[in-house]
């Protein structure tokens, strides 16, 4: 039996206070995320989906999945998720990033998608910078990582060029934004899939959705 393609999908949310207003949006557009990634791994047969997730606030970062095969993906709710202090953002991505990279030390036949959803900029990471993220950053574009940084409330332009992220969107806080940015995530992501499917570049572009694909969506 032919061994089938891994794609890793890496998500990092922000759980810090300033989430709280957008709590309950969040909670039920990340579940309809859950929805869509075990959707797609029986659109693409070939395609073996694995997930990792982590949520980050200044009280430490939690590992919800790690590697983890998506039937086994689970829903957040109100108990797993609890908006609550800082941003250390360049602080989750290291650890998040770092940790599936040694993980796929010596592996070869993957890729992997890495989404970033926060809705302020860096403001108390203590064990790495912006440059070392940026680093990071550029490193892995090279060996098959994609990156996403979804945004809100801050310079989202400003703050995904310093760390050389290309795909990116802004959201404004509100329920039926946020709904239209999960939307947007969700086909970026089957075409995405599409992608790697036809062996494309998957690198960059990522959130410009051709209307011609809408359709097959």
């Amino acid at each position: 039996m032919e061994a089938k393609h891994q794609v890793h999908n890496l998500i990092i949310l922000d759980e810090s206070g300033s989430m709280e207003s957008i709590k309950t949006a969040i909670i039920s557009g990340f579940n309809e995320l859950v929805q869509t990634i075990q959707g797609i791994e029986k659109q693409f047969p070939q395609q073996e989906h694995f997930i990792s997730f982590v949520s980050f606030n200044g009280l430490g970062h939690k590992i919800l999945h790690f590697v983890d095969p998506v039937s086994k993906l689970n829903q957040i709710d109100a108990t797993t998720y609890r908006p609550d202090a800082t941003t250390p953002l360049y602080d989750a991505m290291g650890f998040s990033i770092n940790k599936l990279k040694y993980f796929l030390e010596g592996k070869t036949d993957y890729n992997v998608l890495v989404t970033i959803l926060t809705d302020g900029e860096e403001n108390a990471s203590k064990e790495f910078s912006g440059d070392d993220i940026k680093k990071l950053v550029e490193e892995l574009k090279q060996k098959r990582w994609t990156f996403t940084y979804i945004g809100t409330d801050h310079d989202v332009d400003k703050v995904a060029a310093s760390i050389s992220i290309n795909n990116l969107m802004v959201f404004e806080k509100d329920e039926q934004d946020i709904k239209n940015m999960f939307l947007t995530e969700k086909k970026a992501r089957i075409k995405y899939s599409k992608k790697l499917q036809f062996n494309e570049d998957t690198t960059s572009n990522y959130f410009e959705i051709i209307k011609d694909d809408d359709k097959q969506i």
